[in-house]
């Protein structure tokens, strides 16, 4: 179902998606009217159809108000208070029934927030109900009873006396705090929410415009959606221009060179990169390029930027992400277990409402004056390394796909061991696309390098990342990893696998050493998944050392495909060994085969040379030190040095 009420297409005016703010505007009333169906009589709690999370009903309930909250403060903000609909009113009576009896087992009455793990959900929700409170405090806050505002006080400063999870939660307490601090009751407590949130954005700080969320190397969208936008929004809601200290504070700088790589994880057709955890808030990953363009904190002209929003949006409401009842479901396009994790319910796609952040630019701003341009992935080929996170992204012109080589992004606490109970196909994947998704636990793993034991395929979990970098037309990343087993199988010791990815074009070469192998193991190569039907096509040569090819089954499908099918490399494995192949995944109609682009392998135990069939120049890959060259040997124009 397609949001009603939504304006028609002005293709003059934005040539690649027809929308403009009007389309933004009438996209935020159709969820906020559908969602608002299922509040409860008070307006405390909406309660959607679906089952709940891990944190119950109640806490589902808070969840579908604080979030679809958010919605509507950027729409009433971002139109300087002008609220047609009265979004406001029923959110003002719904926060005064929510925290009349915090904790009561009633219709109305909200969870009291706790620690992490005492269904500690209501943290997070506490600071969207915070930043909508700050963002439409003349026409909702300052008309309040001088009671609610006590009472919904004392509620939201249970986040700043409690444990949150050890990642992007901190930013919860630290959202709050700045609420309180602008409406004049802020504090010692506040203050020490708002250092420590600001003190661990700076451990986790890794370089590039990338953070990790947490101590750990979990590199996803909530680089986006929450690790910048809290504190950009945060110092854009103080005023920069009569606030020197915020002035000199680097998330703004931070954000536009986050950009300068996000921008790229947005495919032709809009689709943002199908990787990481709760990417069931969709067209939430393009909530930071709508934060740059409001805050001028972006390397991005005001048409790419509002090309990339428009894509994104649209790329949804067109796939079934709404349904016949106008709610966002759990899912991707419609409905997808795999996409969901335990603490997903019926409401918490609505955190999608943040790219509504761009809603706060007025309808005079440039972002919805200027005619829209084209994406970055539809101006030309593109290969970027980012060292700092350990990925390679890799675009092609010709079709629109977006793809992510990851050789540095787990989500493996520091705390926690290597074993593996079960691989996290979100993060464990080599490559992740626009187009396509990683195939579902207990079917055969996408994009991976196993080394199988006992008839046990191995697992990659903690990623080390060995370095990355781009020249002219290609790139490279690469890591290593030790393999571990589940099912309870113990890790072999000494096993050891390096890896490198090298792209050109749609062309990418991956390369392994696997040490230590026990004698009767074997070597796995996966390539994309992807479905018979499907509009991609997905491709896997072999190189050097291996002795057999097929195609896994993954019954399970993927987000884009119900049902896939993954080629596959096998050989026999055994102390050390080196194993190449070149893999792609493309939508051009007529591919040439992979066999075609290479003219030239040779390999040992320590590196590989490979020669294209293009250009005749030269990849050279060798271990121990780890060395990736790339020479070209075009023939030099006369009279050029």
């Amino acid at each position: 179902m397609v949001i009603s009420g939504l304006p028609a297409e002005n293709r003059e005016f934005s040539p690649y998606t027809g929308y403009t703010r009007d389309h933004w505007e009438a996209a935020a009333d159709g969820l906020l009217r559908a969602a608002w169906r299922w509040a409860t009589p008070g307006g405390a709690l909406l309660d959607l159809p679906g089952p709940p999370s891990a944190s119950g009903v109640r806490s589902g309930g808070l969840e579908g108000y604080a979030r679809t909250f958010l919605a509507a403060a950027f729409r009433v903000a971002g139109g300087g208070g002008k609220d047609p609909y009265g979004w406001l009113d029923r959110y003002a009576e719904g926060l005064a029934a929510g925290t009349r009896t915090p904790g009561r087992d009633d219709a109305e009455s909200w969870p009291v927030i706790r620690d992490l793990h005492v269904q500690g959900q209501p943290m997070v929700e506490s600071a969207s109900v915070a930043l909508g409170l700050r963002l439409t405090r003349p026409w909702l806050w300052d008309r309040l009873d001088s009671a609610v505002q006590d009472r919904a006080e004392d509620w939201l400063r249970g986040a700043l006396r409690h444990v949150p999870s050890p990642n992007n939660w901190y930013l919860f307490p630290f959202t709050v705090a700045g609420f309180l601090e602008s409406v004049g009751r802020g504090d010692a407590e506040t203050a020490r929410a708002r250092r420590r949130g600001l003190g661990l954005l700076e451990q986790w700080y890794r370089g590039q415009g990338w953070y990790a969320d947490g101590d750990g190397r979990a590199f996803d969208h909530y680089n986006g959606w929450a690790l910048h936008l809290y504190p950009v929004l945060d110092a854009h809601l103080v005023g920069t221009a009569d606030t020197p200290a915020v002035r000199a504070q680097p998330h703004g700088a931070r954000l536009r060179a986050h950009l300068d790589s996000h921008s790229l994880l947005f495919g032709a057709d809009g689709a943002p990169l199908y990787f990481g955890r709760s990417l069931t808030y969709r067209f939430a990953a393009a909530a930071a390029v709508g934060l740059g363009a409001v805050t001028g904190h972006t390397p991005l002209t005001p048409g790419t930027s509002r090309r990339l929003l428009s894509g994104s949006l649209r790329y949804f409401l067109d796939r079934g992400a709404v349904d016949d009842a106008g709610l966002l479901g759990l899912g991707w396009h419609g409905a997808h277990a795999a996409t969901l994790q335990p603490y997903s319910g019926p409401a918490s796609p609505y955190w999608a409402s943040k790219t509504f952040v761009c809603l706060l630019a007025p309808k005079a701003h440039p972002l919805w004056t200027a005619t829209e341009e084209a994406a970055p992935c539809e101006r030309e080929d593109r290969v970027l390394a980012l060292p700092a996170p350990g990925l390679l992204v890799q675009s092609t012109r010709a079709d629109g796909l977006v793809r992510l080589h990851n050789h540095g992004s787990d989500h493996v606490g520091p705390d926690e061991a290597e074993s593996a109970a079960r691989e996290d196909p979100l993060y464990a994947r080599q490559a992740y696309s626009t187009r396509t998704g990683p195939t579902a636990y207990g079917n055969t793993p996408d994009n991976h390098l196993a080394v199988v034991v006992a008839g046990v395929r191995s697992a990659r979990r903690r990623i080390h990342p060995l370095g990355a970098g781009h020249g002219d037309g290609w790139g490279w990343a690469a890591s290593w990893h030790r393999p571990v087993f589940t099912g309870g199988m113990p890790m072999v010791p000494g096993l050891r696998v390096d890896s490198v990815t090298v792209v050109r074009g749609r062309h990418e070469l991956r390369v392994h050493r696997v040490q230590g192998a026990p004698k009767g193991s074997r070597a796995e190569q996966t390539g994309w998944a992807a479905g018979p039907a499907d509009a991609v096509r997905s491709a896997l040569h072999p190189l050097h050392g291996w002795d057999a090819r097929d195609e896994a089954r993954a019954p399970a499908g993927t987000a884009f495909t119900p049902w896939a099918l993954v080629p596959r490399l096998t050989a026999e494995a055994a102390g050390t060994g080196l194993y190449a192949a070149l893999a792609s995944l493309t939508a051009e109609p007529d591919p040439a085969p992979l066999a075609a682009a290479v003219t030239d392998v040779r390999a040992d135990a320590d590196g590989i040379e490979v020669r294209w069939a293009e250009d005749g120049s030269l990849t050279r890959i060798t271990f121990g030190p780890l060395a990736v060259e790339h020479l070209a040997t075009r023939p030099v124009p006369p009279g050029t040095a």
